[in-house]
């Protein structure tokens, strides 16, 4: 009867409390007991109850790797395009995967500022046809009659009327904006985010150190950099002139990248990054570095100002707080680094690179004035 009464309170579950077996198993003690007159069906079912208890399977959920860890953190600044469709594959060996940006880096630097040694020369042979032609185009101008209202006169004379240093980037800007009318085609999203996004952990390690220096996937992000890149075009071409500025800035945008290469592969967060961040820096860090009292102003409080030296420190000191303590809008690290390139180009490098590049322009030289002549034949 006591049995009766629990089963009819529920206790048949055999959840809280239930009658010693024995040690047999459900089937024999079912055997055993038959089909009792009392207790029937009901007693019946609270064996079957008892014994068919079976506790729950625990759900494994599946392990998160670094990797996509660091993806949904970058995901979170608006600078960047969504990478949700795009796969990392981090390295094993973290370190190996630095070997080939390092020399990619080095070739580069390399080969740009060769490029602008020759493109240099080239330029000043140039400039002395350019003279008597501009002499007999303005003669000719004198005894042609003039059309009044052409539209292309008036874009030369606005052409005309910019800095060395504002035609120079000119072609610098036309190319951003080109790249990032490209992020708004969504066909192209996964190309623009395999080339033109870096990062160490991509199956594309090199060309995006480059790419990635003329991509903004923010066009405010892309506004405000060229904006500063238009505020000292003038200063930096000044300094370093058209040929010497166009390596640096290129040298900058892979050598920021790299850097940021190298933090990435320290901390272990691989989210991509992009923009002319870093190579602004070092045009940036490069003018201040020459004219550290010059006087500087923020665009939205133009009546607060400070000098070049005080604003590069405080730029510094940022990204370097940034970087230590891991502050994930900006790439701190690439900033960092085209500031450091561009103190360190004023103060030796000019020195070390520019004035040694007599040597490869003599070769260029006489490649020039001895090569095969028109009609020329071996012996």
């Amino acid at each position: 009867m006591a049995w009766r009464g629990l089963a009819q309170r529920g206790w048949g579950c055999g959840q809280a409390w239930a009658p010693p077996t024995g040690g047999r198993s459900c089937e024999e003690l079912t055997a055993a007991l038959g089909q009792p007159r009392l207790l029937g069906r009901r007693f019946n079912l609270f064996i079957q109850q008892k014994c068919g208890f079976r506790k729950a399977p625990r759900k494994v959920e599946p392990r998160r790797s670094d990797t996509g860890r660091s993806s949904e953190a970058y995901k979170r600044s608006a600078l960047i395009p969504p990478v949700e469709e795009t796969a990392f594959y981090p390295s094993p060996y973290p370190i190996r995967t630095l070997v080939k940006p390092l020399f990619f880096t080095v070739g580069f630097t390399g080969c740009a500022f060769g490029s602008a040694a020759i493109w240099q020369y080239e330029s000043l042979k140039s400039r002395v046809q350019s003279y008597f032609d501009g002499i007999k185009a303005d003669w000719l101008d004198s005894i042609r009659p003039q059309k009044e209202g052409d539209f292309r006169k008036e874009i030369n004379k606005w052409w005309n009327n910019l800095s060395d240093g504002q035609r120079t980037v000119t072609g610098i800007i036309a190319a951003n904006v080109f790249v990032f009318c490209l992020w708004r085609v969504p066909s192209l999203q996964r190309t623009m985010i395999r080339y033109f996004t870096s990062s160490p952990a991509s199956k594309v390690l090199c060309s995006p150190m480059l790419l990635s220096t003329f991509s903004h996937f923010s066009l405010f992000h892309m506004a405000a950099n060229m904006y500063v890149l238009w505020s000292f075009s003038s200063s930096i071409v000044n300094i370093l002139g058209q040929e010497q500025f166009m390596a640096v800035y290129l040298s900058a945008g892979v050598i920021s990248n790299f850097v940021s290469y190298v933090c990435k592969v320290a901390t272990g967060r691989y989210g991509p990054s992009l923009g002319a961040s870093g190579a602004i820096m070092t045009v940036l860090a490069a003018v201040c570095t020459k004219i550290p009292e010059g006087r500087l102003a923020i665009i939205f409080l133009p009546m607060f100002t400070f000098t070049a030296g005080n604003a590069l420190k405080a730029i510094i000191a940022m990204d370097t707080a940034g970087m230590i303590l891991g502050w994930k809008f900006f790439d701190h690290a690439a900033h960092l680094g085209g500031a450091l390139f561009g103190i360190w180009y004023i103060t030796y490098g000019h020195e070390l690179i520019w004035k040694n590049r007599e040597p490869l322009v003599k070769i260029w030289h006489e490649m020039r004035t001895n090569g095969p002549k028109k009609g020329g034949g071996s012996k």
